[in-house]
């Protein structure tokens, strides 16, 4: 057989000084936005590179200046609609700025997967970190590890110290059962999340202490897994107790799950029974009935957090650090049926 033709070489900086008829210093100035260039030069080395199909080396540029523009996400979870978008969000938002972003799932909160994982980012020399830690143990497993770089969490609480970025998470369940509260619904119950999870806690804690507040009885949560099939099996608990008008569910997927459930079972909602979520996932208003929910802006929260470490690596890390869910009324819930 005949060898392998060689490799055709990628073009590079000279192939483009060469071609617009400048020094490759000038190329240089043009990539880097330098201000002294004039347009008609800056003109002819961008036809020069889009004909050539130049793409700068990042490696180089990165070895030649000592910044990498790479950003790493420790993400945990990442099947979850919450810290899915949340990685989404990031991408955009660095490469906004500039940056690249490189991502590593941790399968398990042990703390040899979470070292593993973040050596693999500092191998690639990332100039930050954001940590999207939703389960206590991979947060405490990262917090045992000596990280050299500066990096930003994406926590479920209100409680900010410097490195954290959250979602009022508490305010927000109370938000979301004040709302059925304020429908005239005396008998709730609540769908929480697995009881790792700092969003599930956080909205427990925040349906806990709003229905206190109201004098309403607090029976037990009904413990699911985020999933529609677990909120599909612990609404079948709760509504085989004949006892609730209103259900908050502590996401959307759950909710959905208790949709069916309910249709199941010929409970109209919203007639015999309210229905609430959290997040706000995309699909959440073509649920049947549309579902009222707590919006979360996973868009706004990569976009704080990536400034957030950039502001670190400028060394300015003063910043608001919690955002405020948003009540959103569809018409999963109105008034309880002894009030309408």
């Amino acid at each position: 057989m005949p060898p392998d033709p060689p490799a055709r070489r990628p073009p590079g900086l000279h192939d483009v000084a060469k071609l617009a008829g400048v020094s490759h210093q000038t190329v240089s100035r043009v990539l880097n936005n330098h201000p002294s260039i004039r347009e008609s030069t800056r003109e002819r080395v961008q036809r020069a590179i889009d004909e050539l199909g130049y793409r700068p080396n990042r490696l180089a540029r990165a070895l030649k200046s000592n910044r990498s523009r790479l950003l790493g996400v420790l993400s945990a979870s990442s099947s979850q609609y919450g810290p899915s978008a949340s990685i989404r969000a990031i991408e955009v938002a660095a490469r906004a700025q500039g940056y690249f972003v490189i991502t590593v799932n941790v399968d398990s909160a042990e703390r040899e997967e979470v070292e593993r994982g973040l050596d693999s980012l500092l191998d690639h020399a990332v100039e930050g970190l954001i940590v999207i830690a939703p389960e206590l143990n991979v947060l405490e497993a990262f917090t045992e590890l000596k990280v050299s770089v500066p990096f930003v969490t994406l926590q479920s609480t209100a409680d900010s110290r410097d490195s954290e970025l959250s979602v009022d998470q508490i305010a927000g369940a109370r938000a979301a059962t004040r709302h059925l509260i304020n429908l005239g619904h005396r008998f709730i119950a609540h769908i929480s999340g697995p009881g790792d999870w700092f969003s599930a806690q956080a909205r427990t804690a925040g349906f806990t202490a709003e229905m206190t507040k109201a004098g309403l009885a607090v029976d037990a949560a009904f413990e699911g897994d985020w999933s529609a099939a677990s909120g599909y099996e612990r609404a079948n608990e709760l509504l085989a107790l004949h006892r609730y008008s209103a259900v908050f569910c502590a996401n959307d997927q759950m909710a959905l799950g208790l949709l069916r459930a309910a249709d199941e079972r010929r409970i109209a909602v919203p007639r015999d029974l309210s229905v609430i979520g959290f997040d706000d996932m995309p699909e959440a208003a073509y649920f049947h009935p549309p579902l009222t929910t707590m919006r979360q802006d996973f868009g706004e929260l990569g976009r704080r957090s990536v400034e957030l470490l950039l502001r670190k690596l400028a060394g300015t890390a003063e910043y608001q650090l919690s955002m405020q869910p948003e009540l959103i009324i569809r018409a999963s819930t109105a008034p309880a049926p002894s009030a309408s």
